[in-house]
């Protein structure tokens, strides 16, 4: 009879939220991704803001049936992606700026030097 006990007391723990722990993963990859290429970061972060954001609605429907552990976790993910999102943003962004710019000043010198 006491198995059944314990049984039936280990199943009315709270289960983990299902993708807390891909979007801490996906959003410390998004962090690492910005600071190297930054379209990493970006698809990182993105993928893993979609999925905190559902499990987010899932936890908020029914918090009882999920820790507060795991919603930690998905806070950190959430949070972690949304800065890796901005960071490899802001790294494109420049990168960008930089090929426009010297492209610009590469073509005016090539201009320039084909007029001598």
């Amino acid at each position: 009879m006491s198995d059944q006990q314990n049984y039936l007391s280990s199943s009315n723990q709270p289960s983990n939220l299902p993708n807390a722990t891909a979007s801490l993963v996906l959003g410390i990859i998004s962090l690492v991704g910005a600071l190297c290429y930054g379209i990493v970061g970006v698809i990182c972060g993105i993928i893993g803001l979609i999925l905190a954001n559902k499990d987010r609605k899932l936890y908020q429907a029914t918090p009882e049936l999920y820790s507060q552990s795991s919603y930690s976790t998905l806070n950190a993910g959430r949070i972690c992606s949304i800065i890796g999102l901005i960071l490899g943003s802001l790294v494109v962004l420049i990168m960008l700026f930089y090929i426009i710019f010297f492209g610009a000043f590469f073509m005016e010198a090539m201009r320039n030097a084909k007029n001598y």
